[in-house]
């Protein structure tokens, strides 16, 4: 009889092919068995008292009574804010003659605001305490009408 004519190569693709079929048919089977273990109650998810995302349902005993009347959806009115005063207070931090600008620290605030000189009401330099007003420029808050105080 005459030798079989598969080569060492073509047993080895199929055995290979063999591997993967069996392989994926393992996988198969697996994921089918998960499906038939997952429930709803795996997919469930609580909120507990502080709005926190948990798996384990909310204790009743922390329950709180909540009246209809305290909920609140809207933004406050701006009427009901207490009214601030515009005029600010602050020291000049920095100023530059030359070019004309400055930044002044607001001691309410500590943030640091941009004036122009053509904002200033009088002479400053650095060091010196200004009143002054903010209003929204081109890159951000600045200070107009910007004036040493005394």
């Amino acid at each position: 009889m005459g030798r079989s004519q598969e080569t060492f190569n073509k047993k080895e693709v199929k055995h290979r092919k063999e591997q993967k079929r069996k392989e994926k048919e393992k996988k198969r089977l697996a994921r089918k068995e998960n499906e038939k273990k997952s429930s709803l109650d795996d997919m469930i998810a609580y909120v507990d008292e502080n709005g926190m995302i948990t798996s384990t349902p909310p204790d009743p005993a922390k329950k709180k009574e909540v009246k209809l009347e305290d909920i609140e959806i809207s933004t406050p009115d701006r009427n009901s804010l207490p009214a601030s005063d515009p005029i600010r207070k602050g020291v000049v931090s920095f100023f530059n003659q030359s070019k004309g600008y400055g930044f002044i620290k607001d001691s309410e605030t500590k943030e640091s605001i941009f004036f122009h000189v053509n904002n200033l009401l009088g002479d400053v330099n650095e060091g010196d305490r200004v009143s002054f007003e903010i209003e929204m420029g081109k890159k951000g808050p600045a200070a107009v009408n910007v004036k040493l105080m005394k």
